[in-house]
C-alpha cells in the first residue's frame, strides 16, 4: 500500500499546477465532443462524463465503446475528437500523423480470467498462455500447467481459449506480454491491436470486454483476457483470476499494490511523447500486464472552441478525474506526478 499511497499523494501535489495551466482555457459551452474506442476505458469515461457534465454547464460529450483500434483510426481521420485506447500509437502511425498525440489519462491493467469449477487459485505464465493460444497446450492438466500448479486437481478437459475479434488495445497489451515472455510468440505472431490468431478447435472470438466476459462465463473450461475495469463483473460471473508470472519469476495477482509497483518502475523513464510499454515491468511484485490508458488526440483542432473544450475536459480528467472516487470503481490507479506533468504538457499543445 505504500507505493499506492505515494502515487496518490504525488497526484494531489500536481493538481494545483495542472489546474492553473487549465485556467487559461475557459470552458466553451455547447461544443459537442465525441469519445470512442477502448472498452476497457469506456466504464471510466462514463463516470467522468457524468460528473464533468454536472459540473460544467453546456458540456456535450458522447461516449461509445468500439475498441481501441477503432478509437485510434477514427481519431486520426478526424471523425471523433478523443480516441480512447489501451495502446499508444505505433511508431509508423505516429510518423504518418505527426500532429496526433498519445496522452495517458490513468493506469490500468488486464486480468487473465478462467472458468474452472472448484479452482480458485490458478497460476499461469506467458509461455503457458502462448502455448494455449497457439494450440500447443490443449488440456487443462497439461504437464506445463500442472508444474506451475502443484497440488491443484486440474481437470482432464480441453481448454477453450477466448480472444478478441475487434481491433483491441486489450489484445495489444496481452500479446505484448506473450511476446515479452515467449520467444516463439515474439518471432512468429508478434503483438498488436489485431493478430492472426492460430486456428484452434473450440476457440471463441468475442467483441469488446463485455463480449469476452460473456463468452468466458458461458463456457466452462475457458480462459480469456479481460480488462481490469470488468473485474467486479467477472467475479460476479464466477470467473477466477489467474496469478501471472512476472519478470522476476514471481506469480502475482492484479492487486492495487502490484499494479502500482509496475507503474512506479516506469514512471520516471516515460518519454515526452508518453508512448511506452509497462508490460513485464521490473520489480519483485510488479504485475506484468499494466498499461497507460490513452487519449489519442489531434493537437491541431479545426476551431479554437473545439480545442478549448478538449483541453479543459482532459485537464479535468488527469486531475479531478484521477481521484479514488472514480478510479476505485474501475480498479484503475492515478497517474504518478511525473507522468501527469508530461500529460499536461501534451494537453497544452491542443490548439
Amino acid at each position: 500500500m505504500k507505493i499506492l499511497t505515494n502515487l496518490l499523494r504525488s497526484g494531489v501535489a500536481a493538481l494545483a499546477i495542472a489546474s492553473a495551466a487549465g485556467a487559461a482555457h475557459a470552458q466553451t459551452v455547447d461544443v459537442p465532443l465525441i469519445e470512442s474506442g477502448s472498452s476497457l476505458l469506456y466504464p471510466l469515461f462514463n463516470l467522468w462524463v457524468a460528473s464533468y457534465s454536472a459540473e460544467h454547464a453546456g458540456a456535450d460529450i458522447t461516449t461509445t465503446s468500439t475498441g481501441s483500434g477503432a478509437g485510434i483510426a477514427q481519431s486520426t481521420k478526424g471523425l471523433i475528437q478523443i480516441g480512447a485506447s489501451d495502446a499508444y500509437m505505433s511508431d509508423a502511425m505516429a510518423k504518418a500523423n505527426p500532429t496526433m498525440m498519445s496522452i495517458p489519462l490513468a493506469i490500468s491493467s488486464q486480468a487473465v480470467n478462467y472458468n474452472l469449477p472448484g479452482i480458485t487459485n490458478l497460476k499461469l505464465s506467458g509461455p503457458i498462455l502462448a502455448g494455449i493460444y497457439e494450440g500447443k497446450i490443449t488440456m487443462w492438466n497439461d504437464p506445463a500447467i500442472a508444474a506451475a500448479n502443484p497440488g491443484v486437481n486440474l481437470p482432464n478437459h480441453v481448454i477453450v481459449p477466448v480472444h478478441r475479434l475487434d481491433g483491441s488495445g486489450d489484445t495489444f497489451i496481452f500479446t505484448q506480454y506473450l511476446a515479452a515472455s515467449d520467444a516463439g510468440w515474439a518471432s512468429t505472431l508478434h503483438y498488436g491491436t489485431a493478430v492472426s490468431w492460430p486456428a484452434i478447435a473450440g476457440e471463441i472470438g468475442a467483441k469488446g470486454n463485455s463480449g469476452m466476459l460473456s463468452a468466458a462465463a458461458a463456457n466452462q473450461y475457458s480462459v480469456a483476457y479481460i480488462g481490469i475495469s470488468f473485474a467486479d463483473k467477472a467475479a460476479a460471473a464466477g470467473l477466477g483470476q489467474a496469478a501471472l508470472l512476472n519478470k522476476t519469476g514471481n506469480y502475482v495477482l492484479p492487486t492495487e499494490d502490484n499494479i502500482a509497483a509496475a507503474a512506479a518502475s516506469v514512471a520516471n523513464t516515460t518519454p515526452a511523447d508518453e508512448r511506452v510499454s509497462m508490460i513485464f515491468a521490473e520489480g519483485a511484485n510488479a504485475y506484468p500486464i499494466v498499461n497507460y490508458e490513452y487519449a489519442i488526440v489531434n493537437s491541431q483542432q479545426p476551431a479554437a472552441a473545439m480545442a478549448s473544450a478538449i483541453h479543459d475536459f482532459l485537464t479535468w480528467a488527469i486531475n479531478e478525474g484521477n481521484s479514488p472516487t472514480f478510479l476505485n470503481q474501475v480498479h484503475f490507479l492515478p497517474l504518478p506526478a511525473a507522468v501527469k506533468t508530461l500529460s499536461q504538457a501534451q494537453i497544452d499543445k491542443i490548439q
